[in-house]
């Protein structure tokens, strides 16, 4: 009776103990990088089997309608990547359900506190930033305005590419920052987790847009993966275009980080994607070379770039830096 008294005893206590450890996550939670190469793998291979249908339809539609006309004589590099940006959204509510991602009060603290000021700053920051090239480069000679642009056709642009700048800044934001970083911030330690949020950010911004052999087919796209992954092989691509990237992903990550809040990495985000859809609208190459330093079209894959990054990047920690100061002298 006694030994059973014990053993009832053990039993309960053990099932005490194990009530208050917190409960396990699942696998696909504690293993985000799976679930972050199956999606990067559903987005890539998905986007590129659907870009024919939706090729082989502007060519159809374009034969029936003169106002899809336009769209037909878009290269099929394009309809690739925008088919990527429709396996992004098409899946993406199960990628953060797998993440772990279950309530929506994450997003709304990602999303809340003050708006204006921090992202007044990082478009200023972003923004200021890449101007600073551009300024330098066209006083080097390595870029010179182009002179055929009417002013109609630069206030248009000027009202398309901030709108698109805001959008995309808004949308990548959300993916790359909150969704990706923040599920491999819950697992891993802080290190690991910027390093390989900014590298899948860079990765998949870094894919070349080479013209597809023709005649289309229905595996054009999946030919034309590995050649968009050609700028891997060529080291004057790769640095420091990739190089660039991988910091402007970890500066944003830092930024979310720091602020807990979305607002200042949406600001430089936005910034920053003004000039890369500006700089060759605006600007074109001059005779003065040193284009490996200024950067080309992109802007982003010269040396420059980097060093007005970094630059950039104190600036704004400082202003962190004193915004907490002042936050823990005001409790």
């Amino acid at each position: 009776m006694q030994l059973l008294c014990q053993f009832f005893l053990q039993q309960t206590e053990s099932r005490l103990v194990l009530a208050d450890l917190p409960r396990r996550p699942s696998l696909t939670v504690m293993r985000p990088l799976r679930t972050i190469i199956l999606y990067l793998a559903w987005v890539l291979a998905g986007g590129a089997m659907l870009a024919p249908g939706l090729y082989f339809a502007a060519q159809w539609g374009a034969g029936h309608y003169a106002w899809m006309s336009g769209w037909a004589a878009i290269p099929f590099h394009r309809f690739v990547h925008r088919s990527f940006i429709v396996m992004v959204v098409a899946g993406l509510g199960r990628f953060l359900r797998s993440l772990g991602f279950r309530e929506n009060g994450e997003l709304r603290r990602s999303l809340a506190g003050p708006r204006a000021k921090p992202l007044v700053l990082g478009i200023a920051v972003g923004f200021g930033s890449l101007a600073v090239v551009l300024g330098c480069g066209l006083l080097a000679g390595a870029r010179v305005w182009r002179g055929e642009i009417t002013p109609g056709a630069v206030a248009g642009h000027f009202f398309s590419a901030i709108g698109a700048a805001l959008a995309v800044a808004f949308l990548e934001e959300l993916l790359f920052r909150w969704a990706l970083y923040g599920a491999l911030r819950k697992v891993y330690a802080r290190g690991f987790a910027l390093g390989v949020s900014s590298g899948i950010y860079a990765l998949v911004h870094f894919f070349s847009r080479p013209e597809a052999t023709l005649p289309i087919t229905w595996w054009s796209g999946l030919a034309l993966l590995p050649r968009m992954l050609r700028g891997f092989g060529e080291w004057q691509e790769l640095m420091p275009g990739f190089l660039n990237l991988l910091v402007v992903g970890w500066i944003l990550a830092v930024a979310y980080e720091r602020t807990g809040r979305l607002w200042l990495s949406i600001g430089l985000h936005g910034g920053w994607i003004f000039w890369l859809k500006t700089y060759a609208f605006w600007t074109r190459s001059g005779n003065a070379g040193w284009g490996w330093f200024w950067g080309g079209e992109k802007v982003i894959d010269g040396w420059a770039a980097l060093g007005v990054l970094v630059f950039a990047w104190c600036s704004v920690n400082g202003v962190i830096n004193r915004v907490n100061i002042a936050r823990n002298r005001g409790e």
